[in-house]
């Protein structure tokens, strides 16, 4: 998956899917970020539409985690001198 550009947030407004259905805009969003799946040779909402529920929200979340701008963050207390700070909380895979 690649970062997303405006052009991608903006284009599926144009679709007669998502003027029908607004939901159904994160389907093509996803189409259209998502640079490889597997063994596919291209990720078309239509295949999007066949996973199942938990594989989808995991490329929903994945979009979420590399398009936001600012690390999500968590208040942490010391075990040893009991200062608090807040941590930035990794994404997932470690980058």
């Amino acid at each position: 998956m690649r970062l997303a550009t405006a052009r991608d947030e903006i284009t599926p407004l144009r679709d007669p899917r998502v003027r029908a259905n607004e939901a159904y805009m994160v389907v093509i969003l996803l189409s259209q970020v998502i640079t490889r799946l597997g063994t596919l040779p291209r990720v078309t909402p239509e295949i999007l539409e066949g996973l199942y529920t938990a594989d989808f929200a995991f490329l929903q979340d994945f979009y979420r985690q590399i398009n936001e701008l600012e690390q999500p963050t968590l208040s942490v207390v010391c075990p040893n001198c009991g200062h608090e700070f807040d941590a930035e909380i990794p994404p997932l895979g470690g980058s």
